[in-house]
């Protein structure tokens, strides 16, 4: 295993190159209807997107043909779609579309030339994940690569639909794109696709163990030094020489908790000693310790300190 210094770096922070079926490029395919879009490296130069698309009128006509990837495309409606309003292609054959509820689940492989026209307003959100990422959570899992995924139209896939509401309205914000969260999101939407599109079930495995010390330094140090979350678990795992599966696991081993919530424990420490030795605005306290903003402060300091920021303050500064 090589140590970090050792292995090719990218400025950390620094978002995938938009290629793919997402993003600006997948609107523009939808003839450049308007688009939100946050990505990830998932792994190496692959790319995890998260893409939503709206239109008030529908397409003009067909989508033109994305180029064809390793990879699979998967979309949930954010509103009804009317019987006969929508029509799809696969490898140039025509596919029956039922009426589509809120929340169903549609998907599809990006190597079999998928083609759609919708002649009514539509709002999507699109799931972008290439095969070499579900592999690595195949592999992280016990199991071998998968060969193929179920095609479906109008799943009722009630986890999707919980995971597409909870990030719904994050989709576009610069702060959740350069988050660890959005990360382990894409671990957890991605473990759910392996088993209820593929029926891939965990093995039993030998269990691994954590983080060598040197390897817990780093990682530490990282997270101390980027509070901001503008580092990826792509970083973190490529400064460790693991690959971003093995690193997320072996992280929560070694210390208990994801990274994303040890970031959000040591920014929370950091808010805490501010707090105390000034008299500096919330809002300030925020921003220093590495927040997006005072919403999002004031809500994780409460849910891992069990009271707010200022009451926090209070029980603190008596005298």
């Amino acid at each position: 295993m090589m140590h970090g210094a050792d292995l090719p770096t990218r400025p950390f922070g620094r978002p995938p190159d938009p290629t793919g079926a997402f993003g600006g490029t997948l609107a523009s395919h939808f003839h450049g209807v308007e688009s939100l879009h946050a990505a990830t490296e998932w792994p190496d130069n692959n790319v995890f997107a998260v893409t939503r698309l709206r239109s008030d009128t529908g397409l003009p006509d067909r989508t033109t043909s994305v180029v064809s990837e390793p990879a699979l495309h998967i979309s949930v409606a954010i509103q009804p779609v009317e019987l006969r309003s929508y029509e799809l292609w696969i490898d140039n054959k025509a596919v029956n579309v039922p009426y589509i509820p809120t929340y169903h689940t549609s998907l599809m492989d990006l190597e079999s030339d998928p083609v759609c026209w919708v002649g009514s307003g539509f709002d999507y959100v699109h799931y972008h994940l290439p095969r070499a990422g579900l592999d690595e959570i195949a592999e992280e899992h016990g199991v071998t690569p998968v060969e193929a995924y179920r095609f479906t139209i109008c799943e009722n896939d009630t986890v999707l639909a919980q995971l597409t509401k909870l990030i719904l309205p994050h989709i576009g914000a610069p702060a959740w794109t350069r988050s660890l969260t959005l990360d382990h999101f894409s671990l957890i939407l991605g473990a759910h696709v392996l088993q209820h599109y593929a029926g891939v079930l965990p093995r039993a495995r030998v269990a691994r163990g954590g983080l060598a010390p040197w390897q817990k330094r780093r990682a530490m140090e990282l997270i101390r030094a980027n509070l901001d979350g503008s580092l990826r678990l792509a970083d973190l795992a490529r400064e460790c020489g693991l690959s971003v599966s093995h690193f997320t696991r072996s992280f929560k081993l070694t210390l208990g908790v994801s990274a994303h919530r040890w970031l959000n424990e040591q920014r929370v420490e950091m808010a805490k000693a501010l707090l105390l030795a000034s008299k500096a605005p919330l809002v300030e306290v925020a921003i220093q310790s590495g927040f997006s903003d005072q919403s999002a402060f004031t809500r994780t300091f409460s849910s891992l300190v069990g009271a707010s920021p200022g009451r926090w303050k209070r029980a603190h500064t008596r005298h």
